[in-house]
């Protein structure tokens, strides 16, 4: 064993026998060693590689967990949308499903597949070759993150094939979750070292999957089911069935409880014989997924603009149970909204024991009728959020409950807008919103500074370094450095960033204050149309109602907003800080599509939806959300849904990306 091919070839029977294990522990829960005996085996491939590091392959069981942590994860579209699915919550909503794929098939019945819907964050695995090469996140169904180091940690997820899949890019796309024990002795480690515990196994889940160093995921027993099969952006077998079945064959973990239902009938017997069942399972399911089973029915079906037609996720009914509302406390979201939350006596609910619930607005409580002290039946909504669904009987010494008129975190007077429902905390500077408010403000579509993610922002606000968005423009490479995993290059590297971002135009500015009810496009819109942010701050609802698309509501908020004093530091602050509060008043430009209104739905074949609608805009049309009689034109690319049935509904003209460069160019 000690020549050279004698090394190599116990490397590679090492790395079989290692593999196999992992398959029967990770996968099939089959396990034939111990975790001794499998440790003795993982240290010497280690010992033998370290000797041979020339034999050191990616997809070596010793390779699994990267040393480093990185400063981000970089956005990476999909190769076909990964798209979330409608909800069905009664037998009624399943049977109208059902009769809107026999229609739009013309089949008088259809078989389906029934999966037990898994309760974690999805993802999607590509493999080239076979071998492991990247792993994004659903993201918004379009653009997933790249999280592929963290991913080639769990151990359910193979590195290569166990059997060869033709194609290109093959990818499993599945679901990542934690079984409720691994979740509970996660937040005992948690709760030892005082650390917030997860609320759920999706929190956990998603919480572990996207932190920067993968040794933590590799510390937490995340598990993959593979419920897809998608080669070079297409389904990857004929049938569903067929495609799970392959998955499995490949060495991917695919849920055992799953059945082929002829008909409606062979679904509703699969969710009445799971429904009392799935409470003994190891891991959490609200409910059941249903999928036509032939892909080419599938493509015949299609998509709206946000789920498929040929699939359908039915949920559960919620878990109950009664019990005292021992008091109500007030929580400041990021946004700033103040939301009642009802502690409870605790009571087990599903599995799980529930000791709060959110009132949602002062509003629900009022609707309600509930005063502290009052017996309630509370629910888990789709297993997870628990609410209160009504007051069951009054409590003797029950007393009312008041919202209060400042800000339970900063002491700001809080207000609450004509026509909402929410009462606000507008300071932007609220502690309970801070971290929201810089990440936010540091986004790529607002001042665009790289490098400042999560972990780096919960740091710089926990230390006190980041007390504002201003303060931002005053970090210093010495306090940088004391920091977590922040390096001298990439302290150097985010304070550039920074520096850069004070040239960012006024638009941008006003999206990253925060203000309610303003986005990118009306920020834009009030910096063209006043040109300065003071003059935005002075002006009177009527003047602000003068810009286009503000109308009294929007033209409310930003007087509230800017009425704070605490706001009004804030952009002084700004201001020293050298950002740019002021530019050329511009007014909207003539050219070919002048007076034009336009509606963009699905894929379009080369241009994003920014880039589509920066071009009309730069000719003069208008893009708007909604379909109407006074649309002009609805462009429609792939996967389009409603609104080009909308469109053709109206009568309003349907053209595709070449008739809108034909009129783009047509000035």
């Amino acid at each position: 064993m000690g020549t050279p091919d004698g090394v190599a070839l116990e490397i590679a029977r090492l790395r079989r026998e290692i593999e196999r294990h992992e398959h029967l522990y990770y996968v099939l829960d089959r396990p034939t060693i111990s975790d001794a005996e499998y440790d003795t085996l993982i240290r010497r491939l280690k010992e033998l590689e370290a000797e041979r590091p020339d034999l050191v392959t990616p997809d070596s069981p010793s390779q699994r967990v990267g040393g480093q942590p990185r400063e981000g994860f970089v956005r990476v579209r999909h190769t076909s949308p990964m798209l979330s699915l409608d909800n069905a919550f009664n037998a009624e909503e399943l049977a109208d499903f059902d009769r809107r794929v026999r229609e739009l098939t013309g089949l008088p019945q259809v078989e389906y597949v029934a999966e037990l819907k898994l309760d974690g964050l999805s993802l999607a695995l590509h493999y080239s070759e076979g071998r492991l090469t990247r792993a994004i996140t659903r993201g918004d169904g379009q653009i997933g993150e790249d999280v592929t180091e963290n991913a080639r940690t769990i151990r359910s997820a193979p590195l290569k094939l166990a059997r060869e899949i033709p194609g290109g890019i093959v990818e499993a796309r599945g679901e990542v979750l934690l079984t409720r024990a691994e979740l509970a002795r996660i937040n005992r480690e948690r709760a030892a070292q005082e650390q917030p515990q997860f609320a759920n196994p999706r929190n956990a889940a998603a919480g572990s999957l996207r932190v920067l160093d993968p040794r933590i995921t590799a510390s937490r027993r995340l598990e993959f089911f593979a419920y897809q099969l998608v080669v070079d952006g297409r389904p990857g077998a004929t049938h569903h069935w067929e495609a799970l079945d392959t998955l499995g064959a490949a060495g991917f973990k695919v849920n055992p409880h799953r059945q082929r239902c002829a008909d409606l009938e062979a679904v509703g017997a699969f969710l009445r014989a799971w429904e009392a069942q799935r409470h003994e399972l190891p891991y959490e399911t609200d409910g059941v997924v249903v999928k036509v089973n032939d892909f080419a029915l599938q493509q015949r079906l299609g998509w709206t603009a946000k789920a498929p037609r040929w699939a359908i996720a039915f949920k559960y009914a919620a878990q109950q149970a009664s019990t005292t509302v021992l008091d109500i406390e007030v929580q400041v979201g990021r946004t700033g909204v103040l939301t009642p939350v009802a502690v409870l006596a605790p009571v087990p609910v599903g599995g799980v024991t529930v000791s709060r619930a959110t009132l949602h607005n002062e509003d629900e409580i009022g609707r309600l009728g509930l005063e502290i002290g009052d017996q309630v039946l509370i629910e888990r909504s789709g297993d997870v959020i628990p609410k209160v669904v009504r007051v069951e009987a009054p409590g003797e010494d029950r007393r009312p409950f008041v919202m209060p008129s400042t800000c339970p975190v900063c002491g700001t007077q809080v207000v609450r807008e004509p026509e909402e429902v929410a009462w606000r905390c507008v300071n932007t500077d609220c502690p309970a919103r801070l971290k929201e408010s810089v990440l936010h403000f540091a986004s790529r579509r607002v001042m665009n500074i790289d490098g400042l993610g999560e972990v780096l922002v919960n740091q710089l606000v926990d230390r006190g370094l980041v007390k504002s968005v201003s303060d931002l423009y005053g970090l210093k490479k010495e306090q940088l450095l004391e920091l977590d995993r922040l390096a001298e290059k990439s302290a150097a590297k985010l304070l550039r960033n920074i520096d850069a971002s004070r040239a960012a135009p006024l638009g941008r500015v006003i999206n990253g204050l925060g203000i309610p009810f303003v986005g990118e496009r009306t920020a834009a819109i009030l910096a063209g149309h006043f040109g300065s942010l003071a003059r935005i701050a002075s002006a009177s609802a009527a003047e602000l109602e003068q810009a286009e698309e503000v109308g009294p509501r929007i033209a409310e908020a930003i007087g509230g907003f800017f009425a704070e004093p605490r706001n009004r530091a804030l952009v002084e602050r700004l201001r020293q800080a050298g950002l740019q509060l002021e530019q050329e008043i511009t007014r909207p430009p003539g050219g070919p599509l002048e007076g034009q209104t336009f509606v963009l739905t699905g894929t379009l074949p080369t241009l994003s939806r920014e880039e589509a609608t920066a071009q009309i805009e730069a000719a003069g049309g208008k893009v708007t959300s909604a379909v109407s009689k006074k649309t002009s034109y609805v462009v429609a690319g792939a996967d389009s849904g409603s609104k080009l049935a909308k469109a053709e509904a109206l009568g309003v003209p349907v053209i595709g990306e070449d008739e809108l460069q034909g009129l783009l160019g047509a000035g």
